[in-house]
């Protein structure tokens, strides 16, 4: 009998959750750290909602992954007995003539997802929430859906603890280095772990641990509100969330609670963060004004004065496409780090790919397009990350 891979996972948030999942049904000896405790909200997976939609505006490359996290999101519902997806479609809105849009429809035809083009007249009928600006049109993405992120990492966690995984909380990893004669050294303020392979999913720290990455990832603040409907049912019929590309780039969740809508804006409007460990978390009343004009313009039964509204961090790269893959020159380091915004719909896919480099070397899933050391680290930005959380 085969001794079981020892694998550590570095960060169980919402990659590194999964993919300690992923390893222990599988039968590694998996060990996870976290500088909090899964479910926290330092990173970026706070805020009760996200979004997982198949209709993509970025990379068609993406409906795959898609697929696959769209099945594990069920397997993860049935194997914890926890309620983490609400499917309720999800609306892209935006200029009809715009390459996103087009590309959309596009590769939502070419590859069969189940969506519907809306014009003006029948998204006011369904959806009277919206306004559609001329020129703009709306797809129906049926395979919507709104994620409980923070039950989800800590349901993910948990499944793999009850899979035989150990995760050191609150405990910050200082050094991940390849330790003499094969293997990974794990460094913390108590002590050093040596393991076979190690994944480093610590999303905006990653910059700090993982120093020599063939491209640095842009740490970015990310403020999102809450606001109260006025009028109209957002919450009827499980009311879908919703993405905009024109002429605000930003995205929209009604909230599980059924109490208000949440709202967040794309990377332009996300303020640098020097120190991850020293996020600005305090909104200031001038930072709400794109909200308001965008409410004004778009969706005017919104209170524009919200309720609440929070700070997180987000990790960006130059192509908008996260690093995938093992570290340069590292076959032992795998590192899954940038997801600039669109990934925690992904998350589960990621976890199963992070498995299979751990223990294997390599994946049959298509993530070569997102390795560090491939198009990654050299492909201009062609565009702003994709909108979504």
């Amino acid at each position: 009998m085969s001794i079981p891979k020892r694998v550590a996972v570095i960060g169980a948030g919402s990659m590194g959750s999964q993919a300690m999942w992923r390893l222990a049904a599988r039968g590694a000896e998996v060990i996870g750290y976290d500088r909090y405790a899964p479910g926290h909200d330092r990173g970026a997976a706070g805020g009760e909602s996200r979004i997982f939609r198949a209709a993509h505006l970025g990379e068609a490359r993406y409906i795959p992954l898609l697929r696959l996290a769209d099945g594990l999101w069920e397997q993860l519902q049935a194997e914890t007995g926890r309620s983490l997806r609400r499917r309720s479609g999800s609306l892209v809105m935006g200029e009809a003539a715009s390459p996103a849009m087009r590309l959309l429809l596009s590769t939502s035809a070419a590859n069969g997802l189940d969506h519907e083009v809306l014009d003006r007249e029948e998204l006011e009928r369904r959806y009277p929430q919206h306004r559609l600006p001329d020129g703009h049109t709306a797809v129906l993405d049926r395979l919507g859906a709104v994620i409980r992120p923070e039950a989800s990492i800590q349901a993910a966690a948990a499944r793999a603890e009850q899979s035989g995984a150990r995760l050191h909380r609150y405990t910050t990893v200082r050094e991940v280095v390849p330790a003499t004669g094969g293997g990974v050294q794990i460094v913390t303020d108590q002590g050093t772990d040596h393991v076979d392979a190690a994944v480093v999913t610590v999303g905006p720290w990653i910059n700090t641990l993982l120093p020599d990455l063939p491209q640095t990832v842009d740490v970015r603040r990310v403020v999102c509100s809450w606001h109260l409907p006025t009028r109209h049912d957002w919450f009827a019929a499980g009311a879908p969330a919703f993405v905009r590309s024109t002429p605000h780039d930003c995205f929209g969740i009604p909230s599980p609670d059924g109490i208000s809508v949440k709202l967040g804006l794309s990377y332009a409007y996300h303020l640098p963060v020097p120190d991850p460990d020293r996020l600005d978390r305090t909104v200031r009343p001038e930072e709400l004004g794109t909200f308001r004009e965008l409410i004004g313009e778009l969706m005017p039964d919104l209170n524009p004065d919200p309720i609440r509204m929070s700070a997180y961090m987000e990790g960006y790269t130059k192509s908008g496409n996260p690093l995938v893959g093992h570290v340069p020159g590292e076959d032992d380091i795998v590192v899954m780090a940038g997801f600039s915004g669109s990934g925690f719909k992904i998350s589960p896919a990621m976890g199963e790919i992070a498995a299979d480099l751990a223990l294997d070397g390599t994946t049959e899933h298509p993530v070569d397009f997102l390795a560090p050391a491939g198009p990654n680290a050299v492909s201009p930005a062609t565009s702003s990350p994709e909108v979504g959380k």
